[in-house]
Order: C-alpha cells, then sequence, then structure tokens
C-alpha cells in the first residue's frame, strides 16, 4: 500500500508528512513525498534530504520531484500511476491552529481526486499512531462507501470506530418543533449504520453519536475528540463516479474540525486507507 503525499518546502509540507505517517503507522504503508514544480533547480537535493528526514524511522518512504503546470494534476496523476490508496496534503498556512482553511491545492483535490484525500489541520505534529476513527455518516445516498472504508481502516488498525450524525436544528421544519421527535429519523439511521458496523468489528469497538446544534460547527464542536483521532467523510452526491466532491456539509465540518480529515470519491471500492 502507497500513500502519496503533497510536499512543499514549508509547514503544509511538515503537517502532510506527519500526517501521512501517523496513518501509515501498523499498515506497512509506504509513502511518496511528491514536489511538484514548474521546472527543476539545483537546490531540490537540499528539498530532497529535508523532506525525507521529516520520515519518522520504520516508515519506507521515497521522494520525487515533478514538473506539471499544477500541483493538483501532477498529485492525481502520480496517485494514478501507483494505483495509490491516499492523497495526503496539509491545509493553508493562514488557517487558525489545528483548524481547516482550504487552500488552492486541497480545494483542487476535493473537487477531483480519484482516492481518498486526507488532509492535516495546520500544526499538526503527532507522532503516535492513530487511537480512533470517526465515520461521519448521513442519511443520504453514498452513506455506504464511507462506512466501508471506516470500518475496513479501523479493523486493520483495530482502533475503536465511532460513528456520527449531525442534524441541524436551525435547518429543521417549523412542524418539528421537539427535538426528540426531530432526531428520530437521524437515530433510526445510526442504529442501521450501528448494525453493520457492529457485524464486521469485534465487540465494544464501535459506539454511535448523534449530535446536533444550532448549525454545523455547533453540533461539531460539541461532539469531543481526541488528539490521535482521524475523520473520513464521503463525497456529495453532485459528483461523477468514483471522484471526490466536497458537499456543503462536509465544507461545514471540515472547517469545524480539530482533527485530520479524510474524503471519500463518491463509490468507492477499493480496500480503503
Amino acid at each position: 500500500m502507497k500513500y502519496v503525499v503533497g510536499y512543499r518546502p514549508d509547514e503544509r509540507g511538515a503537517d502532510a508528512v506527519a500526517l501521512a505517517a501517523v496513518i501509515a503507522k501498523t499498515q506497512g504503508a509506504g509513502l511518496h513525498l511528491v514536489n511538484v514544480v514548474h521546472e527543476r533547480t539545483e537546490a531540490d537535493a537540499h528539498v530532497e534530504k529535508a523532506a525525507l528526514a521529516l520520515v519518522p524511522d520504520g516508515i519506507a518512504a521515497s521522494y520525487s520531484t515533478l514538473a506539471a503546470e499544477s500541483f493538483v494534476r501532477g498529485l492525481i496523476e502520480t496517485a494514478r500511476e501507483e494505483n495509490a490508496a491516499l492523497i495526503v496534503v496539509g491545509a493553508a498556512s493562514n488557517g487558525l491552529f489545528k483548524r481547516f482553511t482550504v487552500g488552492s491545492v486541497a480545494n483542487g483535490l476535493l473537487h477531483a481526486s480519484p482516492v481518498p484525500v486526507a488532509l492535516a489541520p495546520r500544526g499538526y505534529n503527532r507522532r503516535a499512531p492513530l487511537t480512533r476513527l470517526t465515520v461521519m455518516t448521513g442519511v443520504r445516498e453514498g452513506w455506504q462507501a464511507v462506512l466501508d472504508v471506516g470500518t475496513t481502516a479501523a479493523g486493520r488498525r483495530h482502533v475503536p470506530l465511532r460513528l456520527v450524525s449531525l442534524v441541524e436544528i436551525d435547518q429543521l421544519d417549523q412542524k418539528e418543533f421537539e427535538l426528540d421527535n426531530a432526531l428520530s429519523p437521524a437515530r433510526q439511521h445510526v442504529n442501521t449504520v450501528l448494525a453493520e458496523a457492529a457485524a464486521r468489528l469485534p465487540d465494544n469497538k464501535v459506539t454511535v453519536t448523534l449530535a446536533h446544534g444550532r448549525n454545523t460547527e455547533e453540533a461539531v464542536d460539541g461532539i469531543g475528540w481526541k488528539s490521535g483521532e482521524l475523520v473520513v467523510v464521503g463525497s456529495s452526491r453532485l459528483a461523477e463516479n468514483h471522484k471526490i466532491f466536497l458537499g456543503s456539509t462536509a465544507s461545514k465540518i471540515l472547517r469545524a474540525l480539530p482533527v485530520p480529515m479524510v474524503v471519500v470519491p463518491r463509490d468507492f471500492v477499493a480496500p480503503g486507507i
């Protein structure tokens, strides 16, 4: 298994390498650090040395410089050529610490990549393995692909899986004034998803959380997060088959998250991350 890491000699590059290494731990996955440039320079040997020095011991890693017009296109082409399971990039450098501001590279990948994309929050420097996977499962078509990725990844890593469904109270119909009645369809859905996940993972490895707030950001803030957590979300139903298209709800979740996030293409059927 191989992960393609979008590397640049800056903080975002370091964040991406750190996240890729954490996800790769215990998987036997190798990292290919790709620095996409408009033209090669003599200084690239120094960039390669600095990039590979960021990779922890015990994780196989390679580095290459790719001349291409687009950083996004270069990463996608490399991922396709190497049959990579994941593309990993850092958030934009002007985001708040531990929060996301999506830059042009991440935005391009989140609307075109044929493989899952992992986004590292600014300042991400974790070294220990993941401690929990959280799957954001909505009621719309496509949640099955996200659940498949989450259960497979959690099972291989032997970490707990948390299933979360978000409900925006302000978006509910006025007729659904009573909160308990408003949340009933979401409860039914998460129980269905919970039953499927529990059938694939060992006992006590799956939990479910129904989060609600006046908006998505408030609901996300109220969930509670672990430092070693990774969130998995799906693509919008507007996405082309087997490609990513970040929907409005996922965009809101991303802006509020304090932990890394993986976005899965529509109808994704590969082995997982």
